[in-house]
């Protein structure tokens, strides 16, 4: 005969609660739900930022949608961008760095692929919802996956793996198995000084044009016309915008490049990220051609280098540093080093382009 005892999780240090199941074999253990280790709601729903079916991501009265000009490559999912604010709170405009985002925002990113990318009609599946919520103590990470059904999303803090097939814009099929990060993973590329924050809303990613339901329009003036953006230069012009990475008419080679280096490594590559020890600064305001990596020997050689001497070449793609680890998928090598199990062809054909027009003294 089996006797199960509950045990109180005021009793258990780490917050967790653990079934005791006395068997012939000893003690099971069994992880808490996700609300007793966290404190949140354990379904997405819960937490009324969309209205109507949830799977349709049409946002609630208070939640605004956005995009980035230029976004972060995630193994090809589309992502669904929306923020809400306290009621009555503000965000001060800055023209350098990601917003400054009152206490009791939440960012939430929805994470999705397209059965087929020529033809929406057909419909897409969900596989994640995260968020980042902005507590007194700092920002929270948390991640909801998606049902097989499509009807809701679960809050998951040790991650997963799902398989996916989709046929991209080419009319390519692809498959993958997706990797759903865990809450301390999050931590990896959301890190700043040793705090977490969020990446991509700044003011140069959102400056551009937004599809809403009321009619398209800039969404720095729809922040501000909303009254949740402060500050605002009154001419456009005088706001920074990166361009879209894959639109030649929104800015020249370097500009693009630029963009994408910035988007998809600086939030580590930067003088205060995670990888502030290598030297190596990817982001949009560095000048210095040798901090980008133009003929700059790495802090530690190792498999990570390839046998090559410098993370930029001018002139040469295929024996920089910086190439070589965007074409891989070996853990111990490739860049960014999560969030991706695939290798971005079409990015790392700018990325060429951009190291093979390259002047000797990395300039352009």
């Amino acid at each position: 005969m089996i006797r199960l005892t509950l045990i109180s999780p005021r009793m258990l240090a780490g917050g967790l609660l653990i079934l005791l199941a006395a068997t012939a074999t000893g003690l099971r253990l069994r992880p808490a739900p996700a609300e007793v280790v966290t404190g949140y709601p354990v379904r997405l729903s819960e937490f009324g930022f969309f209205q109507g079916s949830l799977a349709d991501q049409v946002p609630a009265p208070g939640v605004v949608p956005y995009a980035l000009n230029t976004p972060l490559f995630s193994d090809y999912a589309e992502k669904l961008r929306f923020v809400r604010l306290p009621p009555g709170a503000q965000v001060p405009y800055n023209d350098q760095e990601v917003l400054h985002f009152p206490v009791g925002t939440v960012i939430i990113k929805t994470f999705y692929y397209p059965q087929d990318a020529r033809k929406p009609a057909l419909g897409r599946t969900l596989m994640e919802t995260r968020l980042l919520i902005h507590e007194a103590g700092g920002w929270k990470a948390l991640a909801y996956h998606w049902d097989e059904n499509q009807q809701d999303a679960t809050l998951e803090v040790a991650g997963a793996t799902r398989p996916i097939t989709w046929t991209d814009a080419s009319g390519k099929k692809r498959k993958l198995d997706y990797t759903m990060p865990n809450l301390n993973q999050c931590k990896g590329c959301h890190s700043y000084e040793g705090a977490m924050r969020p990446i991509g809303p700044s003011a140069r990613q959102l400056n551009g044009t937004f599809a809403y339901s009321e009619g398209a329009d800039n969404q720095l003036k729809h922040w501000q016309t909303q009254g949740i953006l402060t500050g605002l230069p009154a001419e456009l012009a005088q706001v920074p915008r990166v361009p879209v990475w894959s639109d030649p008419g929104s800015g020249d080679l370097n500009a693009r490049a630029r963009a994408w280096l910035d988007i998809n490594c600086a939030h580590c590559h930067n003088a205060k990220g995670p990888a502030s020890t290598t030297g190596l600064y990817l982001d949009i305001h560095q000048t210095e051609p040798g901090m980008l990596g133009v003929n700059k020997a790495p802090v530690a050689a190792g498999r990570g280098a390839g046998d090559l001497t410098y993370g930029i070449v001018p002139g040469k793609p295929e024996a920089s540093i910086l190439y070589f680890r965007m074409a891989s998928t070996d853990p111990g090598i490739m860049m960014p080093e999560v969030g991706r199990k695939m290798v971005h062809t079409e990015s790392m054909a700018l990325i060429r382009e951009w190291i093979a027009g390259m002047k000797p003294d990395g300039t352009w």
